[in-house]
């Protein structure tokens, strides 16, 4: 089997690899200057964001007036695939672009997209996300913080935590419980708060496996009010936009994901020619070169699966593959890292932590690649979460 595009796509991709190699901003810069949080935009972040509004490549798939070119489902396709292969993400507020800026094009009124939609694609404005809770995590029905409606204000009391970049944030995309007697599921609404209000305590999370960075965040509303102009979408029906939420551009991430893991299959080949404990290079050891060789395999059928889940997607089918690929993707890198941890036996415990955050000085050592996957394995609903969904949606297990 040989898969290939048609001429017009791979115009498409050409048209963009050649942007990227005259625009894209230079890394040695962007590494003197890095990003602080999924929220903290420094500067040339900005100004790269901009340019690719500007030039219709921010999001293809959008109309122009909104940072895009009206690209096909295919093209979109191709163009995750190459911004996975660069250096430089097209946004250092993730979650702005490509969760929170898609659903206030779906769910907000006119007024609310003038002041916010363009202002967030050009990275003008930056965003957290507010949906777990201490008892709300992979069950976002299971949401605390009330929101009181009070005349033409909210007042909003309880407590949100992993809320990315909240520290640097302007604004957050807050699920929030509006009505307390109905069933879990309904009374749930979507609140626009400006991160300055009064009552508003943020406290990070340091992490382990970047002590540079605190993108995780406590936060805590204390009463804080909030303009009844800033619901989005109707009272009460934010369950709805939840889904529609963490649905944006799963099937485009898919086979980007996969070129992704390719590149750290590359650096597990770079690690290869290095020594190991007996002296030897890593890359004689017939175990280790299994492994690699396992791994390769994995990913291929990863990008062969995001294929057909994209086929799926593209003819406006429902793709029950994004769970296996979520699941597979995020274990396929954990098994990946681990690999690289276990060859460099005890030396790679030993390192110098500073200096490799997002977009630092240097790259992560695999210690702290292979720490982060197990966030990866939570973000986006946890493992477990992903076999019971698998269990009783794709295969039609009954529940136990």
């Amino acid at each position: 089997m040989k898969l290939h595009y048609d001429d017009a796509t791979e115009r498409f991709r050409a048209e963009l690899r050649a942007w990227l190699e005259e625009n894209q901003p230079d890394v040695a810069a962007v590494r003197a200057d890095p990003s602080r949080s999924s929220a903290h935009v420094p500067e040339w972040a900005r100004a790269w964001q901009e340019r690719l509004f500007d030039a219709g490549w921010l999001v293809p798939g959008w109309p122009p007036e909104l940072g895009g070119r009206n690209a096909t489902p295919v093209q979109q396709l191709v163009y995750f695939e190459e911004m996975a292969r660069i250096p430089v993400m097209r946004s250092y507020n993730p979650q702005g672009l490509t969760i929170i800026a898609p659903s206030l094009r779906d769910f907000a009124s006119p007024a609310q997209q003038a002041r916010f939609l363009v202002p967030s694609l050009r990275a003008q404005i930056t965003w957290c996300l507010g949906m777990s809770e201490p008892g709300a995590g992979s069950d976002l029905a299971g949401l605390q913080t009330r929101a009181e409606l009070q005349g033409d204000r909210f007042l909003v009391t309880g407590q949100k935590v992993w809320t990315s970049g909240a520290a640097h944030s302007d604004f957050c995309f807050c699920f929030v419980r509006t009505d307390s007697e109905a069933p879990k599921h309904r009374g749930i609404s979507v609140l626009v708060i400006d991160m300055r209000s009064p009552g508003i305590d943020v406290r990070s999370m340091p992490e382990l496996t970047d002590r540079e960075r605190a993108d995780f965040n406590e936060v805590f509303f204390d009463g804080v009010v909030v303009p009844r102009e800033n619901l989005v979408g109707p009272l009460n029906q934010g369950w709805s936009m939840a889904a529609g939420s963490l649905a944006h551009e799963r099937g485009m991430l898919w086979t980007s994901q996969a070129a992704r893991l390719e590149q750290q299959i590359d650096r597990l080949r770079e690690l290869a020619r290095t020594p190991g404990s007996d002296g030897r290079r890593l890359g004689e050891d017939a175990v280790f070169r299994d492994r690699v060789a396992s791994l390769y395999v994995d990913v291929q059928a990863l990008r062969c699966m995001g294929y057909r889940g994209f086929a799926k997607f593209a003819h406006g089918e429902a793709a029950p593959e994004h769970s296996v690929l979520k699941l597979f993707g995020s274990e396929i890198e954990q098994r990946l890292c681990l690999v690289a941890l276990e060859a460099q036996g005890a030396e790679g415990l030993d390192v110098d932590w500073a200096g490799f955050g997002m977009m630092g000085d240097r790259e992560p050592p695999w210690a702290n690649r292979y720490l982060h996957t197990f966030a990866n394995t939570i973000a986006g609903g946890t493992s477990e979460i992903q076999r019971n969904i698998i269990a009783q949606r794709v295969l039609g297990l009954p529940r136990s």
